[in-house]
């Protein structure tokens, strides 16, 4: 049985009855009302997916009644029953909002095929709005993980520039998350509902690079059989992710230029330039400025794809975020994977948030994922955790154990205090310490739990 409702409005019991049993046999959940007052009622009580309306009833016009379902139940669409054909009602009706009418006696065909049309329109709605939610709730700006002063920087920033069309340049080392700001970006613009592209400039061929992009026309060259869209005009009026821009091999990259400036492209074998309409995100993890200077990429193109910069931190400089960022790749991993693992050790904690992360965001869920896949505890322990061991500096600047180990102390107490903002108990438990002694730590180095922000609102992260 389905669990779309229909609402069947008529004075006539005998109709009402043949209606009831046709819709039920569809597979609808149906209410049958003789008047007005009725439906009313009935549309007070709960939503319906769809409502077939007599246009002539015992205590209200059909029409009246119509826009009175309509104003309690928005978009509720109505198919109006006329047994008197006539058109001047019925163009009232369908101006009025009506999806349809049917002229009694009516078979069972287009009863079906007329609430078929209206359902699927509003089926594909649901969905629609179903998968916005969706995306929203991944891309949402409130549903990134970041509790560290740098990225709330970053997302402060990316909140004033997604209601854009501005093009915006993001740059980060490898796996910091430059495409999950990209999406986030996308997500709360005015394009959210059209095409997100990501191409990756470094795993196209330079052979192949200008037939992807631009697209080509049939005949254009060897093994061009049929036309063929490029990345960039499948992308028109969406937006357009251009990841790691800086490898884009240099005998392309004016080519891209005039398609920016001019908002149009020229696929491979054509002579009429097309029109697009694409907003342009690009990122990469090499120093553009650099890749100017020894000619390795246009000026132009780096000053029209740097209207606005935006620099991921690495995640060794936000080491707040490390804890909730592990956290929420847990849980993740633990659904995902089925398996009962809960949390972690205060010193698996007091490894992950020390240790280097070269790999950055990208080499911590990695790890996490591998944990969980191989752990056979509910609790991951520092023994689990594959971390190498930080890199020895060179022996002329190595300082005395005991300064060295002061320093280290030092660092790991303001890491913690950052990483729980200013929370104590959070702070001792991490540490594997009393809150007697992790005070005493602090007053050893001078430290307070005022010392680092403590009044940066949490971001939450979403539950699944």
């Amino acid at each position: 049985m389905s669990d779309e409702r229909i609402l069947v409005v008529d004075d006539d019991p005998s109709l009402l009855t043949l209606l009831k049993m046709r819709l039920r046999s569809m597979g609808f959940a149906v209410t049958a009302c003789e008047t007005g007052e009725d439906a009313l009622n009935c549309v007070q009580e709960g939503p319906y997916d769809f409502a077939i309306l007599d246009l002539r009833l015992p205590d209200v016009d059909g029409l009246d009644l119509m826009e009175e379902l309509r104003h309690t139940q928005n978009n509720l669409p109505v198919l109006i029953l006329t047994a008197h054909g006539c058109i001047p009602n019925v163009v009232q009706a369908m101006k009025k909002g009506a999806y349809g009418y049917l002229t009694k006696p009516f078979d069972d065909k287009e009863l079906q095929e007329s609430i078929d049309k209206a359902l699927t329109t509003k089926r594909l709605s649901a969905e629609i709005h179903r998968l916005q939610l969706l995306v929203n709730e991944l891309y949402g700006l409130d549903n990134v993980v970041a509790r560290s002063p740098q990225m709330h920087a970053v997302l402060q920033q990316v909140a004033r520039v997604a209601k854009t069309d501005t093009t915006i340049c993001i740059s980060g080392e490898t796996g910091t998350g430059k495409e999950i700001i990209a999406r986030v970006i996308h997500c709360n613009s005015p394009r959210a509902s059209k095409q997100f592209t990501a191409v990756n400039c470094a795993a196209i061929p330079e052979t192949l690079f200008e037939s992807e992009l631009f697209g080509h026309l049939k005949g254009a060259f060897t093994g061009a059989h049929q036309n063929k869209r490029g990345l960039i005009h499948s992308a028109d009026k969406g937006t357009l992710f251009l990841d790691e821009i800086g490898e884009m091999p240099l005998t392309l990259q004016g080519k891209l230029l005039r398609a920016i400036q001019n908002r149009e492209i020229l696929p491979v074998g054509g002579q009429v330039p097309i029109k697009i309409d694409v907003r342009i995100l690009a990122a990469t993890n090499i120093d553009l400025e650099l890749a100017v200077r020894e000619g390795r990429f246009r000026e132009d193109l780096y000053y029209r794809i740097h209207v606005v910069p935006l620099h991921l931190p690495p995640l060794r400089e936000r080491r707040e975020d490390i804890p909730f960022l592990a956290q929420f790749f847990l849980k993740r991993s633990a659904e995902h994977h089925q398996k009962v693992v809960k949390g972690f050790s205060p010193e698996a904690m007091q490894g992950l948030i020390t240790h280097s992360w070269p790999g950055n965001v990208r080499e911590l869920e990695n790890m996490i994922e591998r944990m969980v896949v191989m752990s056979l505890h509910e609790t991951i322990t520092l023994e689990c955790l594959p971390l190498s061991p930080q890199k020895p500096t060179q022996s002329g600047s190595l300082p005395p154990l005991t300064e060295a180990k002061e320093a280290f102390e030092r660092n790991y107490l303001k890491d913690v205090l950052c990483a729980t903002q200013g929370n104590i108990s959070r702070a001792s438990q991490i540490a594997g310490r009393y809150r007697a002694d992790f005070y005493k730590l602090l007053k050893k180095y001078g430290l307070h739990p005022s010392d680092k922000p403590t009044d940066i609102p949490p971001r939450v992260t979403r539950s699944d």
